[in-house]
């Protein structure tokens, strides 16, 4: 009954660490195509092709429903894969859609009209692959209407934090920040659109400052994933056994995870 989670690096486990927390009897596979990461500068296509090939390979291992814990992939690949790729006793969600639910205070699976909300201002802090599909801003606009969204592109924070280099990651992301606050001085609220960002919620927070409340994904995620199985039991796996998969060098991406999550993670190869 294993469920899967796909990430290009090490920030999906921010994820998986919640959904493990929300759900500790479910066995969960997690695949880190770190020999291909960043996706956030990839094209695409690129994207699309990498996506889907980690999809597989989860499938392989017994998982009928894989969570893209990826912000670059849910938002450049996704709905392509939804359009025609995936099988119909599978299913592959994104991490886009808890992330607005809450942010327009909407149910899960409330798909009435797009109306207004208490937010008028949001700033969104993403890769540049993210920035650029704009998936964020078409998903909030089936939910909410009068909302302006002013993104930033957050170059170097994904390899700064898959390198442990936390020093380099909060001055690039203090800089980022004054970027956005260049082009939008006081969001009402801030979104972290990628998984490698809640490890840096609090220099997010400092930069933004106490007023702007700042959304990450992992436990959002996993309230909705919990919702979800309640509802579509059959959608758990064949799979009974939790693994961590890897197209990288599995001894680095374990010491790297292992000081990521801060406890022992140990990936095989993929």
């Amino acid at each position: 009954m294993a469920v899967g989670i796909f990430d290009s690096g090490l920030g999906g486990l921010t994820v998986l660490d919640a959904v493990a927390k929300r759900l500790p009897e479910l066995p969960l596979v997690y695949f880190a195509d770190s020999a291909h990461a960043p996706y956030g500068v990839r094209t695409p296509d690129d994207i699309y092709n990498l996506t889907t090939a980690a999809t597989e390979r989860l499938f392989d291992a017994g998982c009928d429903l894989v969570i893209l814990a990826c912000n670059t992939a849910s938002a450049a690949a996704l709905r392509r894969m939804q359009e025609g790729w995936i099988p119909s006793d599978k299913r592959v969600l994104g991490v886009f859609v808890p992330l607005i639910e809450a942010l327009t205070e909407r149910q899960w699976g409330d798909n009435s009209p797009p109306r207004e909300v208490a937010v008028k201002h949001v700033a969104l802090f993403a890769t540049p692959a993210t920035v650029s599909s704009r998936a964020f801003q078409r998903e909030l606009a089936f939910r909410a209407i009068g909302v302006d969204v002013e993104a930033q592109a957050c170059g170097g924070v994904v390899d700064a934090i898959e390198d442990g280099d936390m020093i380099l990651a909060e001055a690039l992301v203090r800089s980022h920040v004054d970027a956005l606050k260049r082009k939008m001085p006081t969001p009402g609220a801030a979104v972290l659109g990628c998984t490698h960002y809640p490890l840096m919620h609090d220099a997010f927070q400092d930069a933004l400052g106490a007023e702007v409340k700042v959304f990450s994904q992992a436990e959002l995620v996993a309230e909705s994933l919990a919702d979800y199985l309640d509802r579509h039991p059959k959608m758990l796996g064949a799979g009974k056994e939790s693994a961590y998969l890897t197209t990288g060098d599995p001894a680095r991406v374990s010491s790297r995870a292992t000081q990521f999550l801060r406890r022992q993670i140990t990936f095989e190869a993929a």
